[in-house]
């Protein structure tokens, strides 16, 4: 079908690396305060952090950087959807993940005001 994107299964599957970055990084998904930081690490270190971290011979902060790319590449995999006016929702890990980096940005928001 033409114009058919498997956002969904996409989301899914970057979900699933995510967790997998979790295990590693021994994230508490249930633990707000460490997800915060995380979030806002990643907002703060911007596009230059994500890439030294995930070239980095250190497997932890490989595996830190991979985590920062793929929150980012579910966040415009679920922007592309919603552009065509599908609804694509993530799972646990990723609303823990994504409602922390909606709070950290806010927060950036209120202080840059």
């Amino acid at each position: 079908m033409a114009g058919f994107e498997p956002y969904d299964r996409d989301a899914e599957a970057i979900e699933r690396e995510i967790a997998c970055r979790g295990m590693l990084l021994g994230i508490d998904w249930d633990d707000t305060a460490q997800l915060r930081l995380l979030a806002t690490e990643m907002l703060d270190g911007g596009a230059e952090l994500v890439q030294r971290l995930a070239r980095s011979s250190d497997a932890r902060e490989r595996a830190r950087g991979e985590l920062f790319a793929l929150a980012i590449l579910m966040q415009q995999t679920m922007a592309e959807s919603a552009g065509r006016d599908i609804h694509t929702h993530g799972g646990r890990v990723w609303k823990a993940l994504g409602r922390a980096l909606f709070d950290a940005a806010a927060s950036r928001r209120m202080t840059n005001q």
